[in-house]
């Protein structure tokens, strides 16, 4: 058996050479592994980085010149030399003994196809007093993940991994490619290219299990600790999300009415100073105006292969089909 760790990189260098320091301090495991490194067209020191680790870690590196977590993370999969694709970001770190946690999961349950762990937040400096207070809510926002303290079956509804930290099976990967109109594009674009993946596999038939041991810690700088930062990543969740085949004038009318309703709701509530009252609302409306953003037939479009979960009548409130509901 062989393992790849994957991990999709643009102008974060400073961050890659955190995370790849990390991982050459892992503990090894028994089958052969590799380090495989997209470079989205960086035009920072990202190369210089990838330098100072040849030796240190087996590390392969890969071009993708067309902006695009989602095409970064289909060239992943093209060059993957591994029998599973362990993905990771490259702002996380990763706990020492990720690697051998994974290697003994698909050991233990050789026919899965999807494994995930723990994703932990780790703020720069002290957090605001009022994001902690309204983290269970927010949680999403930056990537943390815990379904539990033992091991257990995943699902293709909200029981699925986050995308700094997961696993997929290379042969059921490559069936399933990572939709372009999907995911980061540089500082804009989507959200949710892997969740679409994942779902897509675990619908087809495919196991998953969630592996408690295999935890990582995900960097969230200050400038992501604000209310700007909620209300775009929630916009983006809400323009992802795929809509009622038909998103007609008369429901884009009845979606931007729900839109300024939550919206008053939310400056009124911001008044009273506690933010467990107005963050509610504050993720309802980003998620409705990311609606409200889409084109006028409001379906994104898709890559052959991956199959979108369409979402509850009320996603503003239930949440994305395409984000998993916070644990």
């Amino acid at each position: 058996m062989r393992l790849t760790v994957a991990i999709c990189t643009w102008n974060r260098a400073g961050l890659l050479a955190r995370t790849l320091e990390r991982l050459a301090g892992v503990e090894s495991p028994a089958a052969l592994w590799e380090v495989l490194v997209v470079d989205n067209g960086s035009t920072d020191d990202t190369q210089r980085v990838l330098d100072c680790f040849a030796s240190r870690l087996p590390l392969r590196r890969v071009v993708e010149p067309v902006l695009g977590l989602s095409r970064a993370r289909n060239a992943a999969v093209a060059q993957a030399s591994g029998d599973y694709i362990l993905w990771t970001d490259d702002d996380v770190l990763v706990d020492r003994g990720w690697l051998r946690a994974y290697e003994g999961a698909i050991h233990r349950w050789p026919d899965a196809a999807v494994f995930g762990g723990p994703i932990r937040a780790q703020f720069e400096g002290v957090p605001p007093a009022w994001l902690l207070s309204v983290m269970s809510e927010v949680a999403t926002a930056f990537a943390v993940l815990n379904l539990g303290e033992t091991a257990s079956a995943l699902d293709s509804k909200w029981r699925v991994p986050y995308g700094a930290n997961y696993v997929t099976r290379t042969r059921e990967q490559r069936q399933v490619p990572y939709d372009p109109a999907l995911g980061r594009q540089g500082r804009a674009g989507s959200v949710g290219e892997e969740i679409a993946v994942v779902r897509a596999i675990l619908s087809r038939g495919a196991t998953g299990w969630w592996v408690p041991e295999a935890a990582v810690s995900h960097w969230v700088p200050a400038e992501r600790q604000t209310v700007a930062y909620l209300r775009e990543y929630f916009t983006l969740v809400g323009r992802a999300a795929v809509p009622p085949r038909r998103f007609a004038l008369a429901r884009r009318a009845e979606t931007l009415l729900r839109y300024v309703r939550a919206e008053c709701i939310y400056r009124v509530r911001r008044l009273t100073g506690d933010p467990r009252r107005w963050i509610g609302p504050l993720v309802a409306a980003s998620r409705l105006r990311g609606r409200l953003a889409r084109p006028a037939d409001g379906r994104p479009r898709r890559s052959r292969g991956t199959t979108l979960r369409r979402g509850p009548p009320s996603e503003d409130r239930a949440g994305s089909p395409l984000e998993p509901r916070p644990r």
